[in-house]
């Protein structure tokens, strides 16, 4: 299935996602690779399923953008167990397109989440990937990268959406 996806202000993207329940199905497995499609045509390195509408605590990430398999990764249920050090980065989001700001986040995060399958595993990334681990699982709990932003930039860049949207380019 073709997913579009969701842009800022879409309600979707601040509610709390719902657990995912039922694993190992074709339909999971398939909204799993649909997900990645939708992420590479975008050129993103993460995507959350309420980015295409779906409120489920699900996410799928490769920091290659493709070039290396073995570095997808699908997060399902995930949570964040623990962070350290410190990076500031610029950082975007499929879902407010053209607008990029600098966010500080742990440098080291590692994520407890579950496959598929239901299996639960750890995870750890480092910089670009524990970065995206903390900016998808945002999502999921209807954070959104703005947030993180000083009210002044935020606003101005809710400003600039707003125009966007009344000029019928949003």
């Amino acid at each position: 299935m073709k997913y579009t996806i969701v842009k800022y202000p879409d309600p979707i993207l601040s509610t709390p996602c719902d657990p995912v329940s039922e694993f190992d199905t074709a339909e999971l497995r398939q909204l799993v690779d649909d997900m990645f499609a939708c992420m590479y045509e975008a050129s993103g390195v993460g995507l959350a399923a309420p980015q295409i509408g779906i409120s489920r605590r699900l996410t799928v990430i490769d920091c290659s953008c493709g070039e290396d398999p073995a570095q997808k990764l699908v997060l399902i249920n995930p949570e964040i167990i623990s962070r350290d050090g410190s990076q500031t980065g610029e950082e975007g989001c499929l879902s407010i397109p053209g607008f990029r700001a600098n966010v500080t986040r742990a440098m080291n995060a590692t994520v407890r989440a579950q496959d598929v399958s239901g299996k639960w595993f750890d995870t750890t990334g480092q910089e670009l990937l524990a970065r995206a681990m903390q900016h998808e699982i945002d999502h999921l709990n209807g954070i959104l990268f703005l947030q993180h932003l000083t009210p002044l930039k935020r606003d101005l860049f809710k400003r600039k959406i707003r125009k966007l949207q009344r000029d019928g380019e949003w």
